[in-house]
């Protein structure tokens, strides 16, 4: 559904669309539960697909594995389609890559403990301040040693190395806490209880092979399986933070294009804010800011605008607000904030309508050529050319068998690293220690045969000393009693 005027999203006092030149100045899908924004970003990912955008999309509810099956005529949907005056109308199934961090409904999704790096790492591990202090050493001792960090074991290794050899790197690194050594080892085993384990290590994904197209040259709509994913939030967060890093860090820049390298939707987007601290903040808010230029454009998916900092909300050019509910002070204010970051339309009470929307609805604003957000407009959004809700199981276990990406990424790889060769330092230091005692052993053992020699000798000297008295006094004795023997013997015979 494009045409030389965009990419059609649906029509309201006349036709709304999006402009693919304007997508890297980002957007937000806003919007209550059951209001429609899943339906929103599949329309989206669809015209994207179509003008040969690669996509990437997090899953969380299972809904969006229909992109890989044609849709079925439907009532409610000839008569939209009708409304909107959209003609020859074609279902079809979209080219889809599925991928998973616990490899189950998807192709492994892997980085390694190096290119996470420390910060993404401590606000993965809900480490306090001082710990990722800790954890900085942690990688700076390991890069000047030359030790690969790829998986945990080899992270875990390292912390063990640095927390019983401390002192030796206390004056050129900084203090550094056993405690906090323990802490972080605790924090890695309830991330191994999460799955965590699973996603570092290697092969680490190549940025570029979400990049791809099909046959027909539409591009390839990545979906990240995230149902189980969802489960462990921190480390759903973190990975798609991760992700964008990436993106950043790797693409060079392309300047003004006239449609953008690819479009990534980060749903549930209130997770990657949620208790972040301010250096994870700054980050999000420059890469938000600087990725654009890489051509990457971001749409941020949530329930509520206030789940999104106002400087990364401000950056939003492209809005589709579905209906909020303000039962609460708090939704009464997002209702607020929702109309006063609309263009006001004098045709249009936003405020009266954001809570009034039909599923299916929304208030729509996006940039002009110019840049300049447009006038706000009720929207009767377009409905997908995919199948709306999730597709069948065996469907997708064979997309995935298929694809040429198992080949690449579905057998770990398990390299030498900094485990493998602390294994051996500790080996050798523990053959040293063995060494040492042995060598210790010996000495005692030889100090005692010498006592025990010398205390025979000084033995032999006194026993000497008392056998020769006691043959002298023998001798006197037996002298003494042969004279009384001899004297007795004599007086008898002189009386015969």
């Amino acid at each position: 559904m494009n045409d030389n005027n965009g990419l059609l999203l649906g029509k309201g006092l006349a036709k709304s669309y999006i402009l693919p030149e304007m997508t890297n100045r980002h957007g937000l899908i806003a919007g209550a539960t059951g209001t429609g924004k899943t339906v929103s970003l599949q329309v989206i990912a669809e015209a994207f697909s179509d003008i040969g955008v690669p996509v990437f999309l997090a899953d969380v509810k299972g809904d969006l594995t229909g992109l890989s099956v044609p849709g079925k005529p439907h009532p409610k949907i000839t008569e939209r389609l009708n409304t909107i005056g959209i003609e020859n109308f074609e279902f079809t199934a979209y080219p889809t890559v599925f991928w998973d961090l616990y490899g189950q409904q998807g192709h492994p999704v892997r980085t390694t403990i190096s290119e996470m790096g420390p910060l993404l790492l401590s606000r993965l591990l809900n480490l306090t301040e001082v710990q990722t202090g800790v954890m900085h050493m942690v990688f700076k001792i390991a890069d000047d040693r030359g030790f690969l960090l790829l998986d945990l074991k080899d992270l875990r290794a390292m912390l063990k190395y640095i927390g019983e050899n401390a002192k030796e790197y206390t004056l050129t690194y900084g203090n550094i806490s056993t405690r906090s050594i323990g802490a972080i080892q605790r924090s890695l085993l309830a991330l191994e209880s999460q799955g965590g384990d699973q996603f570092f290590g290697e092969p680490a994904l190549d940025i570029h092979d979400l990049m791809g197209f099909d046959s027909q040259h539409r591009g390839n709509i990545n979906i990240l399986a995230s149902q189980k994913l969802f489960n462990a939030p921190a480390l759903y967060s973190t990975f798609l933070l991760w992700l964008l890093s990436e993106l950043f860090e790797s693409l060079p820049e392309v300047g003004d294009s006239d449609k953008p390298r690819m479009i990534f939707f980060f749903d549930e987007a209130h997770l990657l804010f949620d208790d972040a601290p301010k250096a994870l903040l700054d980050k999000i808010e420059q890469v938000a800011k600087l990725i654009r230029s890489k051509g990457v454009g971001v749409f941020f998916v949530t329930q509520n605008p206030l789940d999104i900092p106002n400087d990364v909300l401000n950056q939003l050019g492209n809005r589709i607000q579905h209906a909020l509910r303000a039962y609460s002070p708090r939704e009464q204010r997002a209702v607020k904030v929702a109309a006063d970051t609309f263009r006001q339309n004098p045709e249009i009470d936003i405020l009266a309508a954001i809570t009034n929307l039909g599923v299916g609805e929304a208030l729509v604003s996006c940039l002009d050529h110019k840049g300049r957000p447009s006038m706000v407009d009720q929207v009767l959004m377009c409905p997908p050319h995919s199948q709306i809700g999730p597709a069948p199981a065996d469907h997708v276990a064979a997309i995935i068998a298929a694809s040429h990406f198992g080949r690449i990424y579905d057998t770990p790889l398990d390299r030498v690293s900094a485990y493998e060769r602390l294994v051996r330092v500790f080996e050798q230091e523990q053959l040293a220690e063995e060494a040492e005692q042995r060598r210790k052993e010996q000495e005692k053992e030889a100090k005692l045969r010498k006592k025990a020699t010398t205390k025979t000798k000084s033995t032999r000297r006194s026993d000497s000393a008392m056998e020769r008295a006691m043959k002298s006094a023998a001798t006197s004795v037996g002298r003494q009693v042969g004279n009384e023997l001899i004297r007795g013997l004599f007086g008898m015979l002189n009386r015969r």
